[in-house]
């Protein structure tokens, strides 16, 4: 059973804690993650790409000159694709990216990232984030009195607006709450910051 150090917002360890094996003490499936992730950014696509074909482009409606006898190639429209201003061969038009995988690769995904922190020791659990005010100082000193000095995601038992909000200017810095979380932002940073009641929300839902 994996066992992490409860740190607090000084960085200061105020116990220890055993995380749920079936979470976050399997063996990382590396395929099922690299699926998870190419399918995450394929969801993100917006695929409003277009061009016209030259079915769409105006103007070509006359041939340019006679089938024969000109000694040029016998051209039908000023359209063509070959043409300046023709249309474009199999122009991209607007489409959808997004597709979805099985639920069951995606819980192994999940877990497979949450692993692989813990066996990177790149997990870091903070028994609370407690903010007076919106600032973002108060985030960047937690950051760097618990070791955190490049990308981070911070992971939140519910929605708090000043960490949030005070986060939000830090470069490489992003926020989550549980039912928010996804492989790509888990894998993508460099910590994985969980405040102790998230973690047992995440071990509650993929145990």
């Amino acid at each position: 059973m994996p066992t992490v150090a409860v740190l607090d917002m000084a960085g200061k360890e105020v116990e220890k804690m055993d995380l749920a094996e079936a979470v976050f003490g399997i063996e990382p499936n590396k395929t099922v993650m690299h699926d998870m992730v190419v399918n995450h950014l394929a969801n993100l696509r917006q695929g409003t790409q277009s061009a016209k074909t030259r079915a769409e482009v105006s103007g070509g409606g006359r041939k340019p000159w006679r089938q024969k006898g000109t000694g040029h190639a016998r051209q039908g429209s000023t359209r063509s694709p070959q043409w300046r201003h023709g249309g474009i061969v199999f122009a991209p038009k607007p489409r959808d990216y997004s597709y979805t995988l099985n639920k069951k690769v995606r819980r192994l995904a999940m877990k497979s990232a949450l692993s692989s922190k813990v066996l990177d020791s790149a997990m870091i659990v903070l028994d609370s984030i407690s903010l007076d005010a919106y600032k973002t100082k108060s985030v960047a000193a937690m950051l760097s009195a618990i070791g955190s000095d490049k990308k981070a995601l911070i992971v939140l038992p519910n929605v708090d607006e000043k960490v949030i909000a005070s986060s939000r200017n830090i470069p490489g810095v992003k926020t989550a709450v549980v039912n928010t979380l996804n492989v790509y932002d888990i894998l993508d940073a460099d910590k994985f910051i969980v405040v102790k009641d998230a973690v047992a929300q995440i071990e509650e839902v993929y145990a």
